[in-house]
């Protein structure tokens, strides 16, 4: 049986009652993310899920018994699945993607390389020996196996995935491995007493309002999650290490409504404590293993901050063989089988967003919500894990059901965007598609330059 991704099972995912599922509608627009997996039914579910998840933790906030109405509208949707190609800084609209991310043909296949951030086009290069020229690295890589190149771009820590098709992923030992794993991952992890939550204003209802998050994630799941917990009020400072600085547009994209620090966890360590003493949420997105060095574990985090929420996002999932890799989106879609089902023979495809990373993005924010909710009745520290991996196999899962490509034009999207000035210029930006009566429409703040807020809670 054919399982399409919906919101009653992205809503389960996160834990949440069926029965409130009745208080979401939608408006569908066929014309959106056309694609022949069916995107916009995934999009619609995770931005839904998240929505609801908010709109419930509103409603005990408010001291009210019902949940607000929510309503998704595809057109909003599609809109902040693209937010990126949406942005104008100035006028001038941001490179999405560097001239070394692409596919490339191998002499046996085809690989995707991901090469924008300069560390990782360093790596690229020295692994295949050549300059930054298209060509010569063309013709480098079209000498080589696509299975070899994987392996040996990712040994020089770069970033290249062989293009496989869905069975082919699925009879690797990390694919078995990731299709063990929970849509959401969801844990108790001690027996801290139940969260207690002040009243909050009702124009706007802003059901994360008081909550601090300390952001420790990059690229895109992560950020779209923190993004989203501040639209609904939260305190989110997001932490960078010095050593790896972020690219201006993609920081313009999703710093709305956070501020921004660097903090270097060897050197500023007690900085860093000082921040987990009254943070209430802890976003991660580096690989696995990458922060555990430094006593960031989720038990040792609600060790020393009980009651805390610690929300994982990852490429590949915390367990199997390739759990310490690096991975973006456009690599997952490559290696678990979706370029090939959205390509053709002569060429690899791809979905029309980064989806895997938005809808991983809105379903770990429904988890936090949801997890502040169920602290309040029950208590206890609580973990959240979402992995790329995981959201491409409930992807996967409805192969061939309803998706195309010949979809009708899809609406303009001038109703969910909007202008306004920022210390990085004029911005235009796509809307935040979670909306419930009576809650935000729109970020208290614009996105600050990187890394120019202190490392401490206002």
């Amino acid at each position: 049986m054919t399982l399409l991704p919906d919101l009653s099972s992205a809503w389960a995912a996160v834990g949440g009652d069926p029965a409130l599922v009745d208080r979401v509608s939608s408006v569908e627009r066929p014309g959106v993310l056309p694609a022949r997996l069916p995107v916009r039914q995934l999009a619609r579910a995770c931005v839904g899920a998240c929505a609801l998840a908010a709109a419930e933790l509103a409603a005990r906030r408010a001291g009210t018994e019902e949940v607000p109405e929510v309503r998704v509208d595809d057109g909003a949707v599609a809109s902040a699945f693209v937010s990126e190609r949406h942005l104008l800084v100035d006028g001038r609209a941001p490179e999405t993607f560097a001239p070394l991310s692409r596919f490339w043909r191998t002499a046996d296949g085809w690989v995707r390389t991901h090469a924008n951030y300069p560390h990782h086009r360093a790596r690229l290069l020295d692994t295949l020996g050549t300059g930054e020229d298209p060509a010569q690295v063309a013709a480098a890589l079209a000498e080589r196996p696509a299975l070899e190149v994987e392996e040996a771009v990712y040994a020089h820590g770069g970033l290249a995935v062989a293009l496989r098709a869905p069975g082919e992923w699925a009879a690797l030992e990390q694919a078995r491995a990731v299709a063990r794993l929970p849509l959401v991952e969801r844990e108790r992890l001690d027996a801290a007493q139940a969260r207690t939550f002040a009243p909050v204003r009702r124009d706007p209802l802003l059901p994360a309002a008081g909550i601090r998050v300390l952001d420790l994630t990059r690229v895109l799941a992560g950020p779209v999650a923190s993004r989203t917990l501040a639209l609904l009020g939260a305190d989110v400072l997001r932490l960078d290490t010095p050593q790896l600085p972020e690219l201006p547009d993609q920081h313009a994209d999703t710093g709305f409504g956070k501020r921004s620090a660097l903090l270097d966890l060897r050197a500023g360590r007690a900085v860093f404590e000082e921040l987990l003493a009254s943070a209430d949420v802890v976003l991660t997105g580096y690989r696995p293993g990458a922060l555990e060095r430094f006593g960031l574990t989720p038990e040792e985090l609600a060790g020393r901050r009980p009651g805390v929420v610690v929300a994982q996002l990852s490429a590949w999932g915390r367990s199997g063989p390739w759990r310490g890799r690096r991975g973006f989106d456009s690599l997952v879609q490559v290696a678990t089988g979706i370029a090939a089902l959205e390509g053709s023979a002569e060429q690899p495809g791809a979905l029309p967003a980064q989806a895997l990373d938005h809808g991983s993005g809105y379903l770990l924010a429904a988890g936090v919500l949801r997890a502040l909710t169920e602290q309040a009745e029950e208590g206890g520290s609580r973990l959240v894990r979402v992995a790329l991996a995981r959201t491409a196999g409930w992807l996967l899962q409805s192969a061939g059901s309803t998706g195309s490509r010949t979809a009708e034009p899809a609406p303009p999207a001038g109703p969910w965007l909007a202008e306004r000035d920022s210390g990085l210029g004029r911005l235009r930006y796509a809307l935040s598609p979670v909306s419930f009566v009576g809650g935000p429409r729109d970020w208290e703040r614009p996105p600050v330059p990187w890394g120019t807020d202190p490392a401490r809670w206002w």
